[in-house]
């Protein structure tokens, strides 16, 4: 069987989350969302459970941190090109998203750029040069 990953995040808004996130081109797991949760699919073997921050809280026995106030966690996804990046945050912006700093460039070698969702949580969206990436053939 296939490792998979399972990123969890507490949320204020079911149908909120669902729109944002559906306006960025993510689709659901219709078996592993409900009325709690959402079940965004990143990739095949990586997922984003979106839960409602009560049901987040049956999971833990520690404060949930609110993530407009504290940062627990930055989730970071590569994307194709440098201009998908900046396409993924502009869209994120037009879905009420915000932009939490400038883009980042590491010379030819990398780019990043990040926003915040609806619930404050920092997405990084990031691109690698694969001709000048370390151990990387020049081609």
């Amino acid at each position: 069987m296939p490792q998979h990953i399972f990123v969890n995040l507490p949320i204020a808004d079911v149908a909120a989350s669902r729109r944002f996130f559906s306006a960025l081109g993510f689709g659901f797991n219709e078996q592993f969302s409900n009325e709690q949760g959402l079940c965004m699919v990143v990739a095949d073997n990586i997922f984003v459970m979106l839960l409602r921050r009560d049901f987040f809280a049956s999971f833990c026995t520690k404060p949930v941190v609110d993530a407009r106030q504290a940062t627990e966690v930055l989730v970071c996804i590569s994307r194709e090109t440098r201009a998908a990046v900046d396409e993924m945050v502009a869209l994120a912006v037009a879905a009420g998203g915000s932009v939490p700093r400038p883009p980042q460039v590491h010379g030819d070698f990398m780019y990043g750029h990040a926003f915040e969702d609806l619930d404050g949580h920092v997405w990084e969206l990031s691109w690698l040069n694969p001709d000048v990436a370390p151990g990387a053939q020049p081609g």
